[in-house]
């Protein structure tokens, strides 16, 4: 494996300039790490050993968060940090400001008795009070431990419990519901926050922002200096649960050397934060990036998802945006009803601009009229979408399909792709302007390694990672821990995937996801599934069955408005009525068409799957059976997870009895 570079440890030591006049020690000599025997642990207090490359990119000396907060505060001071709306006005707080609330908050954890290596649950939607609470929290020398605003009281308790939290802060009375259910079964639980709204009951150790924050004033600063100066940049600070799409959800230990050595790209100047932050794309794009680049970060409302994003985008109009594929389908769709309803010369004019967009974004050359098409169209769209200054349009987090990357291509809006995990603190490759490939995932973030494990006559190995991204280990779960991680220290992702000619890494499916039929052929199931949502405009979610069976069957739902709560309706979407409309049927509902079973739909479904069957590799990879489901998937339904990545197990125990009937059917 690669190398790895002692640094000298020490266990107390006077020697590191942390405290608030000193510099922050940037040169190897004066960092000071925990004693660490390998590269991994499981317990809370352990440290690890660093995977330092000897020279260049990766071998950069070590900080710990708060030598990473203080060199920003020093020379972006008076720069704004971070931005939230009060009353539809935008409150800034200034890097040097933010500092001081974080060092107040770590105070006041300290006076609740927050323990060395002992959590703080966050549960709320992104708001500088998360973040002061999490940096708070880490400073105050605890775990930050962000808990999903979806899961119920049950999944709460088992978090809190696993990181043995002293403290949960929650938003509002509805997250403080779920905790008040389960508190008696917390036995490390001091005390409760919540940052938002008046309490609507009192009780002991239940807190205000407002109380909280006043709580630390009498611990003095040598106090809290002292923890700081204890903290290594080889020891834990941050929990990130892993949305398990099987049992109980992993926590992620993440070193301080994890965090503060995300280094995606300088110049952020300013995001928006709506992404779930228990999440760790979320979270290293909008808390740790920001930090380290002195950008700014302006929080959306929580509907954001339900709406109100757009609006949020076109106020902010950031330099930089992460979206999920689902946010990125979900503008097209937007963008596509109304190109619907413009008028024939427009609709011309907006056509010749794209294909000009897409010849442009494939062959990075600038093509005979794009200065037209860009004064006419692509500037206007990227006004109308608040993405005007936006340098990175960022998506990851789960796999998107051909047909979205093309139609921003066209609007001359070429969207990113980046690819990573919990257990890498985020991206491990990304694509960048001039150097990205639809469909890939880019190419290795710089001073990091990937080597594709067992790979097939085609090249197709399992993607493990080396670099000083890699993560601790499981809280608590050596065995887990060593079934991700191997011998010499690789992370195993489970993900399959290639590289082209010029290193560029393509994703060609998930080990756990291969559909192995009966005939023992190897099936990755998502190339199919986006060929049939391309191939057929009704179609919302696709889902392919088969493993152990004889023969490919697929779940399909129809394209539905979502309500406010992000649960979606029987009312088909503009796209789902217009794609009726074109075959004679005046259906604005799903379950007119499912009901009857409409023969114009059903006959325009099953021609667009024997499109996409016309061009499978094999027989075995034709869907030969399929079925339509009353409903679309979601999260509150479980069949999706948290970044709108399909559950499948979920799926497949949840519609078991139409999967038997599919099958049962056929072998009658």
């Amino acid at each position: 494996g690669p190398t790895c570079v002692p640094l000298h440890s020490c266990n107390c030591c006077p020697c590191c300039p942390h405290t608030t006049g000193a510099s922050v020690p940037l040169k190897l000599s004066d960092v000071c790490l925990a004693t660490a025997e390998q590269l991994w642990c499981t317990s809370r207090d352990q440290a690890v050993k660093l995977r330092m490359a000897e020279t260049g990119p990766g071998s950069e000396a070590p900080m710990t968060i708060h030598q990473m907060f203080l060199k920003t505060v020093k020379i972006y001071g008076d720069l704004p940090a971070v931005a939230s709306k009060k009353e539809g006005q935008w409150v800034t707080l200034t890097w040097r400001e933010y500092y001081q609330q974080c060092r107040a908050a770590a105070k006041s954890f300290l006076k609740l008795g927050l323990e060395r290596y002992h959590g703080v649950g966050i549960l709320g939607f992104n708001s500088p009070e998360w973040f002061i609470s999490d940096i708070g929290c880490i400073l105050a020398g605890g775990f930050a431990a962000g808990i999903y605003t979806t899961n119920s009281p049950e999944a709460c308790q088992y978090v809190a419990d696993n990181c043995e939290a002293n403290v949960l802060v929650v938003e509002n009375h509805k997250q403080l519901l779920k905790i008040l259910q389960i508190k008696e079964q917390l036995p490390h639980l001091k005390a409760i926050v919540q940052y938002k709204d008046e309490l609507q009951q009192k009780l002991p150790n239940l807190y205000t922002w407002a109380e909280f924050m006043k709580l630390g004033e009498e611990v003095s600063d040598e106090r809290l200096d002292a923890v700081v100066d204890s903290q290594r940049a080889n020891q834990c600070c941050t929990l990130i649960y892993t949305s398990g799409t099987t049992g109980n959800p992993k926590g992620v230990m993440l070193s301080h050397d994890n965090v503060t050595m995300t280094s995606m790209q300088h110049g952020v100047e300013c995001v928006v934060s709506y992404l779930p932050l228990s999440h760790v794309a979320a979270q290293i794009n909008d808390m740790w990036i920001s930090m380290r680049f002195a950008g700014a970060t302006y929080f959306a409302d929580p509907d954001a998802l339900k709406g109100s994003l757009g609006t949020t985008l076109k106020e902010v109009r950031p330099t930089s945006f992460l979206g999920v594929p689902r946010v990125w389908e979900k503008m097209q769709e937007k963008m596509k009803a109304i190109g619907a309803k413009s008028s024939g010369m427009k609709k011309r004019v907006a056509n010749w601009a794209k294909s000009i967009g897409l010849q442009a974004s494939y062959s990075n050359l600038v093509p005979w009229g794009f200065m037209l098409a860009n004064n006419l169209v692509f500037k206007k769209v990227r006004w109308a979408l608040g993405l005007d200054r936006c340098k990175s349009c960022l998506t990851g987090a789960a796999p998107i399909t051909k047909e979205t990357l093309e139609y921003f291509m066209s609007l001359s809006l070429p969207l990113y792709e980046l690819y990573g995990m919990s257990e890498s603190t985020g991206p491990h490759t990304i694509s960048w302007e001039n150097d990205f490939k639809i469909m890939s995932c880019g190419k290795v973030v710089v001073g990091c390694q990937t080597k594709l494990d067992k790979p097939d006559e085609d090249g197709n190995g399992e993607i493990c990672f080396w670099g000083r991204h890699v993560f601790m280990g499981y809280l608590n779960e050596p065995e887990k821990t060593e079934e991700a991680l191997d011998q010499e220290g690789w992370l195993h992702s489970g993900d399959l995937g290639k590289h082209d000619k010029d290193n560029f890494l393509f994703i060609t499916g998930r080990i756990k996801e291969l559909i192995i039929t009966a005939g023992g052929e190897n099936i990755p199931p998502v190339p199919i599934e986006d060929a049939v949502k391309a191939e057929i405009a009704i179609i919302s979610n696709a889902m392919l069955l088969g493993d152990k069976m004889k023969f490919l069957s697929m779940m399909l739902t129809l394209k539905c408005i979502v309500d406010d709560n992000g649960d979606p309706t029987d009312e088909l979407t503009a796209e789902a009525v217009a794609f009726c409309h074109q075959r004679g049927i005046t259906a604005t509902k799903a379950s007119e068409i499912i009901a009857c079973k409409e023969p114009a739909i059903y006959k325009a479904i099953q021609e667009g799957i024997e499109h996409v069957n016309a061009k499978a590799t094999s027989n075995a990879q034709r869907v030969q059976k399929w079925v339509i489901l009353d409903r679309d998937f979601s999260i509150s339904g479980g069949e999706l997870g948290p970044t709108m990545k399909l559950k499948r197990g979920v799926v497949v125990k949840k519609f078991s009895e139409k999967i038997n009937k599919i099958y049962g059917m056929a072998q009658e």
